[in-house]
């Protein structure tokens, strides 16, 4: 058998160069005459631009300034509904929003400049609640006062027949803050431009391609005059998603005009005060049910805090809306949800993006609905459990295996839940730290929703070269999470060849074809998908060219190159054979396959200190086919830690509309010694349509970790918190309560 096929450890393909510092980022790259670009920013939430002033002492000779008025094409970031302008022109609509740019060729004059500019605004007003943008507070101009950026609506059955047959009526209310990716490299962009050889642009990026269709954009370009390459990235988590698109147009503009490569890196304090970051969400659930703990009817209402632009919140809100009912039979949902506009900087993409949000109100909500009815919490979740033939809040119906009790007795059994449930009750309020055990059940679709991916319809290639080994083109991007790595082993087992003798094509537009954005857990299973695909398609060819007889699969490619000049095999998207979606009612299957989980976290609460510490914690997952345990373990205890971070530690405060704690020094998030051991279980039911069986993994472990810990807080105090992140401030606000 050849080695490093899939279910193997396969040791990461840029692990070595990494660890040896070969790898290059972004600032790592030098070229010749090179610009180093600044961008001066908001300092309020909302007002008009009145003036802006340059300070004399400043020797401005060596700068080169850019302001809206040089941008050629237009001035808009596309997206989803280019509503949000590359630069400020007349008016600023958030705190940090991009207004002018500096480019200097020595790094720390440019810094010098930018702090040399003063903007004097004609304030006002700003709307910074949720409940202020739903009141029709104006907050932008020429905006309708509605202020919703997007609304969707999910029904199935009779809901209000349902609450008629309540034996009980449970209402909450729920609320989450803001997140910070934190990846490890801030945002930086190197680009080179002029109207002549078009616009190239360098960057730490998870999507080529959206940063391809921005720049065309704003230069007015046409397809081939751009070209976008991504670098070795330190990470994403959704923050690199939409944002390399404002970067890229930037640092570009600058070289447009100077005529110079220019680079742009952010600092840690501009990164986190400028861009985007996960949604704070308000949820309100009112649930039926019945006398013996089964529910009747579901009326969800969740509201998102979108920012000052559009960005991705309608795709956020999406997913947070189809996962709000979670995996819990019942014939009658109603969710309404929308995203509402603020003068927050603007809010985006983060692991999970949206489904995080709703799952934590549902999973606290699930707990208040098992206390009401007198039901242990994991007995009241194994009585509403989806199972195969079921159908989901979207009316989709579940064809796979789904064994949602068997994730749950593991979980139970590996935590000692019972056993550690009856010490909690046995101590009582003497216990010093107060003690707790609480769990969350959920799942996690993987791939874009509904018609999303037919609407990509992403392509691959699989190329021979003379040397014997296989390349992937993919615009996939490798960002830490293993991605180069599980793509060489499902090309590898489909053309029965070693993973070493494929390499993946660094991602660059005028190499590779558009595979998709590396988000929602869709590299493996749909990516991975096609590249099998095309790599089974090479293989025919070679079979069907008669040289794999008597030669192994490296002599067969140099033969047929020597014949034929090109060996390549492309592959395009096909959905699934029998999914439907509407986008009109929201309503059908919503993803081509979910990943299950259920959770258990015990946590200790500090009755002096109010400090809580999650000391233990089990992950049972069901994932389809684990194509490399090592990687696929360290997706779960990363997004387990980030999810520990969400609900204890990171705090994103605002004053007027700017972060306030834009440091790590002040924005704090959980290191090693603040997190538990992190138990990882596979339950494998392989899926049909997943490349050997796979299906998404990447955003799963965010779901569940922040309710779970939440409900562990309640079982050691007795009393209910439901607004994260739970720090000790917060704590002793509601024990104080």
């Amino acid at each position: 058998m050849a080695e490093g096929w899939i279910g193997e450890a396969v040791p990461r393909k840029e692990g070595a160069a990494k660890v040896t510092g070969r790898s290059l980022y972004v600032d790592d790259l030098h070229m010749e005459g090179v610009l180093y670009g600044v961008t001066v920013r908001s300092t309020v939430a909302r007002g008009r631009l009145e003036k802006i002033r340059f300070d004399p002492a400043f020797p401005w000779d060596d700068c080169v300034i850019v302001t809206a008025a040089d941008i050629p094409g237009r001035n808009a970031i596309s997206l989803i509904l280019d509503d949000q302008p590359c630069l400020a022109a007349s008016a600023v609509n958030h705190a940090e929003e991009p207004v002018l740019l500096i480019a200097h060729p020595d790094r720390y004059m440019a810094e010098e400049a930018r702090r040399s500019v003063t903007i004097d605004y004609a304030p006002q007003p700003s709307v910074l609640s949720m409940e202020d943008a739903l009141a029709g507070h104006e907050i932008i101009w020429g905006r309708d006062r509605d202020n919703v950026l997007k609304r969707f609506t999910v029904v199935k059955g009779d809901v209000e027949a349902g609450f008629r047959q309540a034996h009980w009526v449970i209402d909450g209310d729920y609320e989450t803050g803001a997140q910070e990716q934190l990846y490890i490299e801030p945002q930086g962009m190197l680009a080179t431009a002029s109207p002549e050889s078009g616009v190239t642009v360098w960057g730490s990026m998870q999507c080529p391609y959206y940063v391809h269709k921005a720049l065309m954009s704003v230069f007015g370009l046409p397809e081939e005059k751009v070209r976008v390459v991504q670098c070795e990235t330190g990470g994403g988590f959704g923050g690199k998603e939409d944002y390399p698109s404002m970067i890229a147009a930037h640092t570009a503009l600058l070289a447009w005009k100077s005529g110079r490569p220019v680079k742009m890196i952010y600092d840690r304090a501009e990164d986190i005060s400028a861009t985007t970051k996960r949604h704070p969400s308000r949820t309100r659930h009112r649930t039926a049910v019945s006398a013996d703990g089964r529910l009747l009817a579901m009326d969800v209402d969740f509201t998102l805090d979108g920012g000052a632009y559009c960005t991705l919140s309608p795709v956020v809100l999406s997913r947070g809306t189809i996962h709000a009912a979670g995996p819990y039979r019942c014939d009658n949902v109603t969710i309404r949800s929308r995203a509402v506009a603020t003068n927050h900087p603007p809010h985006g993409a983060f692991r999970g993006f949206g489904a995080p949000q709703s799952i934590f109100a549902l999973e606290r909500h699930m707990d208040r609905i098992a206390r009401t009815v007198g039901l242990d919490p994991a007995e009241f979740r194994r009585r509403n459990f989806l199972r195969q033939g079921d159908t989901t809040a979207t009316g989709q119906v579940l064809r796979e295996p789904v064994d949602l009790p068997g994730l749950l007795d593991r979980a139970l059994g590996e935590s000692r839940y019972k056993e550690k449930r009856a010490a909690v009750a046995t101590a009582g309020a003497i216990a010093s730290p107060r003690r707790g055990i609480g769990l969350a059940a959920f799942m996690h679709g993987a791939g874009f929703t509904g018609s999303g991916e037919r609407y990509l319809q992403s392509v691959v290639a699989v190329e021979a070269t003379v040397e014997g080994k296989a390349l992937l083109l993919v615009s996939s991007a490798e960002i830490g999470q293993g991605a180069n790595t599980v793509l060489c082993q499902i090309a590898a087992a489909a053309r029965g060849i070693s993973s070493e003798q494929v390499e993946v094509v660094q991602p660059d537009t005028a190499r590779v074809p558009n595979s998709g954005p590396t988000v929602a857990s869709r590299t493996t299973m749909v990516v991975g998908k096609l590249v099998e695909s095309a790599a089974l398609g090479l293989l025919k060819t070679l079979e069907q060219s008669g040289l794999l007889a008597g030669r192994d699969f490296s002599e067969a490619c140099r033969e047929y190159l020597r014949r034929h000049g090109e060996l390549k095999s492309w592959s395009r998207y096909e959905a699934p054979e029998g999914l439907w979606w509407d986008d009109e009612t929201y309503s059908g299957d919503a993803y081509g396959a979910f990943a299950w989980a259920v959770y258990v976290a015990e946590a200790a609460v500090d009755p002096v200190t109010f400090e809580t510490r999650v000391t233990d914690f089990v992950a049972v997952q069901e994932i389809g086919r684990v194509l490399n345990p090592v990687l696929a373990e360290g997706q779960i205890q990363g997004g387990v830690a980030q999810g520990i971070g969400w609900a204890l530690y990171e705090d994103v405060v605002y004053d007027a509309g700017r972060v306030a704690n834009a440091q790590m020094t002040n924005y704090i998030m959980p290191t090693s010694a603040d997190l538990p051991p992190i138990r990882v279980v596979f339950l494998e039911t392989p899926y049909a349509a997943g490349p050997g069986g796979a299906k998404g993994i990447g955003e799963l472990p965010m779901d569940g970790p922040a309710p779970a810990v939440l409900n562990a807080v309640e079982e050691a105090l007795g009393v209910s918190v439901n607004r994260i992140p739970l720090t000790p401030e917060r704590l002793l606000e509601v024990l104080d309560a």
